[in-house]
């Protein structure tokens, strides 16, 4: 079959992707914490995660999911802005063999119950700026397994200062009483005291649901594979290949990670490089966004 189109590609561009140059997404995520291990990975209000320690950190979380009992195939729910704390959980849980599921912060309590019972959620990750809309609705969901985080968790001093004007200057943390929570940093700390027990997943196997913006009816869930992300990873690199240079892009993220846009094309494309992301928590604050 004739493939006129290909005389339009730019110069560098391949005709073809190999959506198998991987087993999984977890093998190419992998690879780059050992290609690119003391490159800075992700940026956030001046602290820096290097590829080696998005690796460690995911292993510690994974181990912590383990240890609560959850099994390959159960869901866990990540619903929080640009943080550094969603990459670790991200492929901590895909370490675990758990499901993700990609929750909208903005949600209303009708809304995130909707995708919880939907997906079938059993553990979730959220930012304490909306637990008390989880808090409405916790108890009609799956969810037995709540791990609370704070914007400036990963900040160390500093973040001390970011969470007291997040929390009482701006006041932007409604009360709520969730119980039977662990903070995001005291369950990589429990991780540590466990063993984890990799997944090896396959092709095929379901690793993300990603929901749509229920613009023509209720929100429903897109099973992505392992095989569909890597196709999608491999496109990207294909398109913007001829002007990425390896181990030397820095790229702002003002597009929400939870996003199917920003975490293939941030998230995974620009790691796959060994290239570097500044996550913006609110890409509507230009003074933050500018000095970032």
């Amino acid at each position: 079959m004739e493939k006129p189109w290909l005389n339009n590609y730019p110069k560098g561009v391949p005709a073809n992707i190999d959506p198998d140059a991987y087993p999984n997404l977890l093998a190419m995520l992998e690879g780059t914490f050992v290609k690119y291990s003391d490159l800075p990975a992700f940026h956030f209000m001046g602290k820096a995660l290097t590829f080696s320690e998005v690796g460690n950190y995911s292993t510690q979380f994974a181990a912590y999911l383990q240890s609560r009992g959850l099994q390959p195939g159960d869901r866990i729910a990540l619903m929080m802005p640009n943080l550094l704390q969603y990459p670790i959980a991200l492929i901590g849980a895909l370490k675990a063999g758990l499901i993700i599921v990609n929750v909208n912060p903005l949600y209303t309590p009708r809304e995130m119950k909707h995708q919880f019972m939907d997906s079938g959620a059993k553990a979730i990750l959220i930012a304490e700026n909306f637990a008390a809309n989880l808090e409405q609705v916790i108890a009609d969901t799956g969810i037995k397994t709540v791990i609370l985080t704070s914007v400036g968790e990963m900040l160390g001093f500093k973040g001390v200062i970011v969470n007291f004007m997040v929390r009482k200057v701006k006041k932007l943390v409604p009360k709520h009483n969730l119980a039977n929570t662990v903070t995001f940093n005291q369950a990589l700390a429990q991780g540590k005291k466990f063993t984890l027990n990799k997944h090896e997943g396959s092709p095929d196997d379901t690793i993300i649901l990603q929901y749509t913006g229920g613009t023509t009816g209720v929100s429903k869930g897109a099973m992505l594979t392992n095989r569909n992300l890597i196709a999608n990873m491999q496109q990207i690199r294909g398109i913007l290949g001829p002007k990425l240079e390896e181990a030397s892009e820095i790229a702002l993220c003002p597009l929400p990670l939870y996003h199917i846009y920003a975490f293939t094309v941030n998230c995974l494309a620009l790691m796959s490089i060994g290239g570097s992301n500044v996550l913006i928590v609110n890409a509507r604050d230009l003074p933050a966004l500018i000095k970032e």
